[in-house]
């Protein structure tokens, strides 16, 4: 059990890192098949911070601080104000709302729509409200931070390093909670070896990204977006369906 649990975090870390996001979505639900969900979202919730430190760490160079800091700062804000938010916002509307838009955005750009956004600091700033926003309501905003970032046409490296440095500052919002609600003291001891299979993840990931052409990494990360938010739209609108 626990071999195949820490395989699952290692695979999970290399997917997120050639995609630039979704780690957390891919594992969560292998930790789930483990430990019960208070648990299992705390360690999924440390395993993404290891992956991400390692692909700032791994894609330091294409590190871009300005948007870092456009991006990140609202998106922490707005994270909060959503966790506070949740029990009065439906979750199945919001992702299906959400799934939706992801999902056409993606299958237009992959069929050749000029969907790009004017890369200022008001789209950072909204990218990273929306994201925040999301991330709060459902535990998972890396799909909307991810569609906002490849409008910016970013090279690889800085989609990146980028992305995973916004992804660390939402999360260590929310680790500290888990931790002094007591969901953390039954499975400390997964932590550290977590570090070590997230950062072997975030690395396997970098080795295939270097071999990804440019052109062939945005079709990457826009198939990633489609698989993501079709699955938020089909899970949000089963709700709604009385067989469902």
């Amino acid at each position: 059990m626990t071999a195949a649990f820490f395989a699952a975090a290692l695979l999970s870390d290399a997917l997120g890192t050639v995609a630039g996001f979704g780690s957390s979505t891919i594992f969560l639900p292998f930790a789930l098949l483990f430990f019960p969900f208070p648990e299992a979202l705390f360690l999924v919730a440390c395993a993404h911070v290891f992956g991400n430190l390692g692909r700032v760490s791994f894609f330091r160079s294409g590190l871009d601080r300005k948007l870092l800091l456009r991006f990140g700062v609202p998106s922490v804000v707005f994270s909060l104000l959503g966790a506070l938010l949740v029990a009065r916002v439906p979750q199945d509307a919001l992702k299906a709302a959400l799934g939706g838009f992801i999902a056409v955005y993606a299958a237009a750009s992959l069929a050749g729509a000029r969907l790009h956004l004017r890369p200022d600091a008001g789209t950072a700033v909204a990218g990273g409200a929306a994201s925040g926003f999301v991330a709060g309501l459902i535990g998972t905003g890396g799909a909307i931070r991810g569609a906002f970032l490849s409008a910016f046409l970013l090279p690889k490296e800085v989609y990146i390093a980028t992305a995973a440095g916004i992804a660390i500052a939402t999360d260590l919002t929310r680790i500290p909670v888990y931790v002094a609600n007591g969901v953390a003291a039954s499975v400390w001891p997964y932590v550290p070896v977590l570090l070590l299979t997230s950062l072997m993840g975030a690395w396997v990931g970098r080795a295939v990204v270097r071999r990804l052409p440019q052109a062939v990494f945005r079709k990457v990360v826009l198939v990633a977006l489609l698989i993501v938010g079709s699955g938020l739209l089909i899970d949000g609108s089963s709700a709604w369906h009385p067989w469902a």
